[in-house]
C-alpha cells in the first residue's frame, strides 16, 4: 500500500494567531520549530524526531471562521503517541483540559484536547507499548 502515515497537515491562521499556535504545538504538544523554506507568508514547520508533522500558514488578513468552520471538513487530526502517564501529568502541569477516552476490547487509550483555534487533537497510545503495559 502507498500510504503508510500522515506526513503533515497545514493550519491556516493569521499572523496574531501564529504566536499561540506555535506556543502551544511546541510547549503542549512537544513539536519543534524546524526548517521552512521561504514561503511569502509567515509561518511554522513544527517538527517530531526529524519529520515535519504540523505546518503553520498565516496568511489570512482575518480569521476565516465566518467563511467556514474552524476546521472545515476535518474532526480531528491524530498523533500516534508515547507516554501516557507523563503526559497527563505534562497536560495538568500546564493546565490543559483533556478528556480521556479509552477503546473498549482494545489496547488503545486516547486523549482529545483543542489547539488555540479549536481544532480538536487526539492523541493515541498503544498501551502494549507503553512503560509497565498500562493506562
Amino acid at each position: 500500500m502507498p500510504v503508510t502515515a500522515l506526513h503533515h497537515y497545514t493550519i491556516r491562521c493569521t499572523p496574531d494567531e501564529l504566536p499561540p499556535l506555535v506556543d502551544f504545538y511546541t510547549r503542549v504538544m512537544r513539536l519543534q520549530v524546524g526548517a521552512r523554506p521561504e514561503i511569502p507568508a509567515p509561518g511554522a514547520w513544527l517538527y517530531a524526531e526529524g519529520q515535519p508533522i504540523v505546518h503553520l500558514y498565516a496568511h489570512l488578513a482575518t480569521p476565516d471562521a465566518a467563511r467556514q468552520p474552524v476546521t472545515g471538513h476535518v474532526d480531528h487530526i491524530s498523533f500516534r503517541s508515547r507516554g501516557l502517564k507523563e503526559m497527563r501529568e505534562h497536560l495538568d502541569a500546564l493546565g490543559v483540559p483533556y478528556a480521556e477516552a479509552p477503546i473498549p476490547g482494545w489496547d488503545i487509550h486516547q486523549l482529545f484536547l483543542n489547539d488555540p483555534r479549536g481544532l480538536k487533537i487526539e492523541m493515541t497510545f498503544w498501551l502494549d507499548q507503553e512503560e509497565g503495559g498500562a493506562a
